[in-house]
């Protein structure tokens, strides 16, 4: 199923999101930055230039790329990147330099993918009790062991 989702260009250098094969959940962000270098151990924002409207109830979430982030040590610092519906700022990486070297992130570059989904708001309701269930509070590997 198809959305449509609006973007502004915040600049010249903005790279419209594309997706790399017709089944692809996540649309590669390219930076719209002049070339950066990420020092090792470091996290820098890098820009994309694009402001988004997402449809009300969806929401984007930014995930890493796994070529970069298993080639060159590139990742979004936060693990998941959330956009709300209701954000209209630039969107942004929080890219992080896991590795030993400086990274240098060129201008037009695929930083991380945005895949779009939509989201529940849930209701929390205080209860004495919750329904038993077989996992019970299992956790943290206990589904694994025997």
């Amino acid at each position: 199923m198809k959305y449509n989702v609006k973007f502004k260009k915040l600049n010249d250098a903005a790279t419209v999101p594309t997706y790399g094969s017709p089944y692809s959940a996540g649309a590669d962000l390219y930076s719209a930055m002049d070339e950066i270098t990420i020092a090792p151990h470091t996290t820098t924002l890098v820009k994309t230039g694009l402001a988004l409207e997402l449809p009300q109830g969806f929401v984007g979430l930014i995930y890493a790329r796994s070529g970069l982030a298993t080639k060159r040590g590139l990742a979004p610092a936060n693990k998941v990147g959330v956009i709300d519906c209701d954000y209209r700022g630039e969107v942004m990486v929080a890219l992080h330099n896991h590795t030993d070297i400086p990274q240098s992130v060129a201008q037009g570059e695929r930083i991380a993918q945005l895949v779009i989904t939509p989201y529940v708001v849930a209701e929390f309701e205080e209860a004495e009790e919750l329904s038993e269930t077989v996992r019970g509070e299992g956790g943290f590997g206990s589904t694994g062991t025997k």
